[in-house]
């Protein structure tokens, strides 16, 4: 049986998802993002849920902006993470060099490929370590890893073949 709050969250989820979802889509580069970004709001409606419940559209659209911000600054990070490596790379080993190549190749990559990839090459995980970081099974590990390392290859310069094979790619 469903408490009186769980079935009020139901109900406001329910009316307000769909204007939340369109709101978080026009803002960002993805229906993926934008699934993850409307599930957060409601994420925190429920974390902030009290006797008296901020429920209008209004304030579920400004937690919604808020956390696009908080997206959009993260994902700055990381874009300014991948340049400072590049960077580092080119000054430590040339404009030329694997290491260039591999963060060019990296960078290039979705999150979820860079991720499983430094998992499996950075972190020196095995697949069951993988599997239990990502929260899934080991055979969906592998398929996740293999797909990862076939994305890979394609952003790699055709001279860089070393690379690729100590990568498994």
């Amino acid at each position: 049986m469903l408490s009186e709050r769980e079935l009020a969250f139901i109900a406001i989820h329910k009316d307000s998802y769909p204007r939340v979802y369109k709101f978080v889509r026009r803002r960002v580069e993805s229906a993926e993002s934008a699934e993850e970004l409307a599930a957060d709001v409601f994420r925190v409606v429920w974390q902030k849920w009290d006797d008296a419940p901020r429920t209008d559209i209004a304030w579920l659209l400004t937690v919604a902006r808020n956390l696009i911000g908080n997206a959009y600054r993260s994902r700055d990070r990381q874009e300014a993470l991948q340049d400072k490596l590049r960077n580092a790379a080119v000054v430590r080993f040339g404009d030329d060099s694997e290491n260039v190549a591999v963060q060019d190749a990296m960078a290039a990559l979705r999150e979820k490929d860079r991720d499983i990839l430094q998992l499996a090459y950075w972190d020196e995980l095995s697949i069951a370590e993988i599997a239990g970081v990502l929260g899934c099974s080991e055979s969906a590990a592998k398929v996740r890893l293999h797909r990862a390392r076939a994305a890979f290859r394609k952003h790699m310069p055709s001279g860089a073949a070393t690379m690729t094979q100590k990568m498994g790619a």
